[in-house]
Order: structure tokens, then sequence, then C-alpha cells
């Protein structure tokens, strides 16, 4: 397959830049992934697609403020880090801007201690490829304290807008720090609304996916199947693991809220088969693209995506390609709005 394949037309304006004032205002496109009707909805119709017994699995990863402004203090020479994954101490996998002037070696400042110093300072260790540096923090203090203080929420390069409330680039279920971006389908959610649905019968479980570098890098190869997948870190509790297996033994439904618990299922899915789910963590650099057979995911809850992504070529593999461009297509002509604050679309 070529990456073309997966390539569409989006208007700039349909890139929406801010969320809107209610998480569960948005619009919903639903897609019969048999028949390939579509149905235009709000997001609370949410509801009248969810059946007593089904799971939704959510992520409950929590976005760090990732991104830090600071200088070289030998030039004064401003530059950026958007921290991607913590290795271990104070050693974190990074990308810089610019990062042809970050050698190894090279000192950052970060803040402004009050008395001509900086309050975080960072040594390049090493360089990797497409702008990656690993870094070694210097501090004193809590580490997570200064980067609350210091850092800025890692928005994604196509939001120009300048964010209001960090926490709406939190899903309101977050609670392990670790990720680079938001898993932006369970932006959707209010609590209310959560209740909501466990009231009709429907029932959550969580999972951990740290969103890390590959998020943020394009497709460089022209044949999909030659694509790499940048491994992320997740984690399933057994009392998740339990629901999930009853969930399958009762006959509902796996509904996957996002792409990042849709490839954190397929991950267990792949180690344990779909009836023997368990507690277990690691690394993943699980590729879903067509052709794929799906072992626990039944169903997908997820935002719009961009042209050519790997992201769009999951959606494809539940789907269909030819179905998911009709709909993705039906989606422009209509005005959905698109990407990290955008719409929804539930493929069922």
């Amino acid at each position: 397959m070529n990456v073309n394949d997966f390539d569409f037309e989006l208007p700039e304006e349909l890139i929406a830049q801010t969320p809107l004032a209610e998480r569960t205002a948005s619009r919903l496109l639903a897609l019969d992934k048999r028949s390939g009707e579509v149905a235009h909805r709000t997001f609370t119709d949410l509801k009248q697609y969810l059946r007593p017994g089904d799971t939704l699995v959510l992520n409950d990863t929590r976005v760090l403020p990732a991104r830090l402004h600071g200088i070289k203090p030998d030039t004064g020479a401003r530059i950026e880090l958007l921290l991607l994954k913590q290795l271990e101490g104070d050693r974190w996998e990074t990308l810089a801007k610019p990062a042809k002037r970050l050698r190894p070696g090279v000192e950052l400042w970060f803040g402004d201690d009050g008395q001509g110093g900086p309050l975080l300072r960072a040594t390049v260790e090493s360089e990797g490829e497409t702008g990656g540096r690993v870094v070694v923090f210097r501090y004193e203090g809590i580490f997570h304290e200064l980067l609350d203080r210091l850092g800025e929420m890692p928005l994604p390069p196509y939001i120009r807008e300048t964010l209001a409330d960090r926490e709406r680039y939190q899903t309101v279920y977050a609670r392990h720090e670790g990720s680079a971006a938001a898993p932006t389908a369970g932006l959707h959610f209010t609590a209310a609304f959560l209740e909501e649905l466990r009231t009709q019968g429907v029932n959550t479980a969580f999972i951990t996916l740290h969103v890390g570098l590959g998020t943020f890098r394009p497709m460089s190869a022209e044949r999909v199947e030659d694509h790499v997948m940048h491994a992320e870190y997740y984690q399933l509790d057994e009392a998740n693991a339990a629901l999930i297996r009853e969930t399958r033994e009762r006959g509902g439904r796996i509904v996957a809220v996002g792409t990042t618990s849709a490839r954190t299922l397929e991950t267990v899915a792949g180690r344990f088969g779909a009836g023997g789910v368990r507690a277990c963590s690691g690394w993943t650099d699980i590729f879903i693209y067509p052709g794929y057979r799906f072992g626990l995911v039944d169903a997908l809850l997820t935002n719009f995506h961009l042209p050519k992504s790997t992201l769009v070529m999951l959606v494809s593999a539940l789907a269909g390609r030819a179905t998911t461009l009709r709909a993705y297509a039906e989606a422009v002509e209509r005005q959905y709005r698109f990407f990290s604050f955008g719409d929804a679309m539930f493929i069922y």
C-alpha cells in the first residue's frame, strides 16, 4: 500500500484551533463499519449507540506541561525543548529547536532564580534523529513542580491559538503523568456524562499509554508497510483486565476511546489472546493498518485525523479504507471540526 492512498483534501479552516466551551458540545459522525452508513449526530447521542454490558476503555494518561523555552547562556540564543520520554532519573528524550545548535555538552537554562541564574539547567548528552536530543536536567527542589511552573502544554503544531485553560488539553479522568500529547478522543467526556453512561449499564475500564515521539513525526516512507512506529509505554492493571475479560465473556463490546486505547488493547490481545487478557505493562510499537485483524476492539471512538497519518490508517483497518475516506469526505463537506480540539467519530 502507498501512503498516498490515505490522502484527502482538508481545508485549513476546518482545523479546530480552540476547544468548545462545553466538552460534550461537539458533533458526532457515527459510521457503521459493515454497511458504511453514516449518521450525523451530537456527541451525547453516543449513549444511543452503546448498550448495557459494553465497556468503554479509556486512556488515563496525563499530559506533562512538556514544552520548555530557554536560552543558551553562552550566547543568549533562544531554544525550545519538548520532553518526550523520561529515560531514567533526570535523563530525558526530547525534541529540540533549533536542534543544529544543540551539540553534546551544550548547557541550557530555563527560568530565572532571581540571582542571575536559572531555575532549571540541562546539558545535552547525545543527538538523535530529526531533532532528537537526550538531555540531563539539574535543579533544586522537585522536578515536576518546576516543570509545572516553567512548562507549557505541548499543543500540536497545527494549533496556533493560545490555550487559556491548560486543563482543556487533559481528559477529566487523566491520572498518570507522562504523555507528550493528549489522548484527544477522551476530551469530549465530562464526569457527568460518564456517570450517565454508567447508569445506562455501560462499564468504564482504564488503561495507560503515554503518548510519545511518534505523535510528532510524519510518515517518511512511501510504502505503508515500511513505516516503523516509535515505542510507547503502556500499563494495564488486573482490575481493569478482569473487567475487559468479563465483558468479552458476557458478549459485551469493547469500545476503545481513542487510537491510543485501541493500540494498547491490540497489544494486550497479541500477548494473551482476546479471551486471556491479564495485567501487564511494557513498550508497544504496534502499527495497525488495513489488513490487520482486530483481537479485542469491537468499536472505536476517535477524532478526525491528519491526511496520510498512521491514525487514519488505524481507522481504515477497522472500517475499511474506502468507507473511511468516504466518511471523511462527508465530514469535510459538512464542515466538521478536525484534529485535537475537533469533533468525534464513532465506528461501530
